[in-house]
Formats: C-alpha cells, structure tokens, sequence
C-alpha cells in the first residue's frame, strides 16, 4: 500500500482536477490524503444553500468532508489559510491569505503532514495554476518546497490538456445558451501543451464516482449546473481522463497512459 496525498487550493478542486485519481488509488487500497490549502471563503454561494448564520467557509468544511468521504479519502486537513480570491482583486493583499503566505512557513506546515502520513506520492497543480488563480499557483510552489523538504519524490502536476479541451468546445450542441458557452479567448493559457503532459489516468471506472464527489459541493455546484446537467456521454468525453505533468519536464511528446501514477505502482 503506499500514500497519496493531493494538495488542492479551495473546496471542490480536489474532485474536479484528482477526484477520479483519489477514488482509483482508494478503490485500489492505497491510503489517500486530501490537503486543502484554504476553506474557500471567496467562493460565491449557491442561492439556498447556506443556513441562517452559517458562513460560507463553514458549509464548504462541511462539504469538503462528504467529497473526501466519496473519493475514499481520509478526513481532510487545511493549511488554515484564507481564500486569496481571482488575481487582482483587493483580497489578495489580505495577510492572512494564501497568496501572501510566506512560502518556508507554508511548505513547513504541509511537509509535516507530508512526513506524517508518510507520503509516497504527492500532487500539485502546474507553475501557472491551470488558470492563474492565485491560490493555484501558490500550491504549486508551496508544493514543490515541502516535498523537497519531506523528501517526497514523486511529484505530480493535476493540469488539463489544452489541445484537447479546445477540441472538446467543438461538440458542445447548439442548444447550449450563450451564457453557458466557454469563451475561447479564456483558455488560451488554461492547462498545458499536450505535448508537454507526462501521464494521463483514465479514470472511467470511477466517473460516477468524481460526479457525485462534484455534487456534494451544493454551495459552489448547482444541481442544474453545466457540469451536472450534461449527458453522461458528454460528461465522460470531458472528465474520463485526468492529465498529469512532472515538474520541470518539457516536451515529452505526449502522455503516457497510466492505470495510476508512478509510486502508486506497488
């Protein structure tokens, strides 16, 4: 049995960008461990969700709970960081945040648990946060200084092909509204090169799996949200693969199709 631990910024991260990873490892009897660097306080709350005088960072535990539960996951651990909220906006100059935590203090507080837990496999987001967030790109870099400090070796870049989710945005059928289709111009810098992608996990066998783990987050994921409201057949062609790079390595030509990562293989 060997560890894998997932390192996510918010809520809800880990089941769309390593939830079918996490629920194959589980299913697989390796020990899983979801890390999530804050409790989303930014997020924009689903009408209905919250209870009278709940926070929204108190739902998002709450849900945060139930996801790990379905992924087969440990009880979650938080970094206990404020959400950074988009780049740019005034909450990233908050000092309690994500995005303004001092890198060696961060990497200390999750190389503990690294080396509690015994950590075999380790997994981040790539250099730009799949997208920019500024909580992403932090959990790459606070990422990589806490395996070096733990000694974890194997470390791994949840991303997306680029290539491929803009080929995807070709099917999307027309009665999809205007306000539900992705903007193009938003992507250019989503994710990877295909080219540059070290592994791919086909996680069909666990698609049910990541769907119901992305709809235990009401508060962020409507019932009647794109992702949820899809055909299956559409779902699977966008979610049944999840993409991996390896830090610092380029070119590779393409993914190599793995069942599961490297230093999950024993």
């Amino acid at each position: 049995m060997a560890t894998l631990v997932c390192f996510h910024a918010h809520p809800d991260d880990e089941a769309l960008s390593t939830g079918g990873l996490m629920a194959k490892a589980s299913a697989a009897g390796h020990r899983v461990i979801l890390v999530t660097a804050t409790r989303g306080e930014q997020g924009e709350p689903q009408p209905g969700v919250l209870a009278d005088g709940e926070e929204l960072w108190q739902r998002r535990v709450i849900e945060t709970a139930e996801a790990a539960a379905v992924l087969g996951a440990e009880e979650p651990r938080f970094l206990d960081y404020e959400d950074s909220g988009m780049m740019g906006e005034p909450t990233n100059d908050n000092p309690a945040c994500f995005w303004q935590a001092d890198l060696d203090e961060a990497a200390d507080r999750l190389a503990a648990i690294l080396a509690e837990v015994s950590a075999d496999v380790l997994t981040i987001y790539d250099d730009h946060g799949l997208y920019g967030h500024p909580d992403h790109i932090q959990v790459h870099r606070v990422g990589l200084l806490a395996a070096e400090k733990a000694g974890v070796t194997n470390v791994y870049e949840a991303t997306v092909s680029r290539d491929r989710v803009l080929e995807s945005f070709d099917d999307i059928p027309d009665e999809v509204p205007d306000e539900e289709r992705p903007n193009l111009d938003d992507f250019d810098e989503f994710g990877v090169p295909h080219d540059d992608l070290a592994f791919s996990v086909d996680i069909a066998d666990q698609l049910g799996t990541k769907r119901k783990a992305m709809a235990v987050h009401r508060s962020q994921i409507s019932d009647q949200s794109f992702f949820l409201t899809m055909p299956e057949d559409r779902f699977a062609a966008m979610f049944s693969t999840e993409w991996f790079a390896v830090p610092g390595r380029t070119g590779t030509g393409g993914p190599e199709v793995v069942d599961l990562l490297p230093g999950l293989d024993r």
